[in-house]
């Protein structure tokens, strides 16, 4: 389930379907002035850098760069955490634990906090492909949520939902809608 970039190929792969995830267009306004789109890119690259590079100068002036920028946008997301077609909706407040693991085509809004059980750094969440995390979504603990589930704004999610194909919401999470994820989100890679 777990997909990193091991190769230039793996790469330009994980590049084109976060681009297409965002619904971004070639071109120059899009390439310089849509700081999501940019610091995508630079997540990319520092995966890359950081998995295939030989270079410790490259592989840390990528660090460097994609520290900077997610500092500005207020981003906190490890490299190698999600899969191809990541779509962060808005710039803001998000929190990701470097241990958690998730899927293809996920979509991500502000205030979101994926994050381990207090006390124990390992055991951080596994989410499956296509999900959509609604804004100010808490998700922690060793927990697994299943493909093509869509959790609702503010939920609070601790405990597994592995079965998919469903709407979560609330504080603590339930099952609200047998509804999946479909039409939330925009695939950028096929599952």
């Amino acid at each position: 389930m777990r997909e990193i970039i091991q190769s230039k190929r793996d790469y330009a792969e994980f590049l084109d379907a976060d681009r297409l995830a965002l619904g971004v267009k070639f071109g120059l306004k899009s390439y310089f002035l849509d700081d999501i789109w940019r610091f995508q890119r630079l997540l990319r690259l520092y995966e890359y850098r950081k998995n295939c590079g030989r270079s410790r100068i490259l592989r840390t002036i990528a660090a460097i760069r994609f520290k900077w920028l997610s500092r500005k946008l207020g981003f906190t997301i490890p490299p190698n955490v999600f899969g191809p077609g990541l779509a962060i909706a808005h710039y803001g407040t998000i929190v990701v634990n470097g241990d958690a693991k998730i899927g293809r085509n996920c979509r991500l809004h502000v205030c979101v906090n994926i994050g381990a059980q207090a006390g124990r750094p390992d055991s951080a969440p596994v989410i499956g492909d296509n999900c959509y995390i609604g804004p100010g979504v808490k998700i922690f603990g060793k927990i697994v949520i299943g493909n093509n589930v869509a959790i609702g704004a503010n939920a609070v999610v601790n405990k597994s939902f592995p079965d998919g194909n469903c709407t979560i919401g609330g504080a603590p999470a339930r099952i609200i809608s047998r509804k999946s994820s479909k039409g939330l989100l925009i695939e950028g890679v096929s599952v």
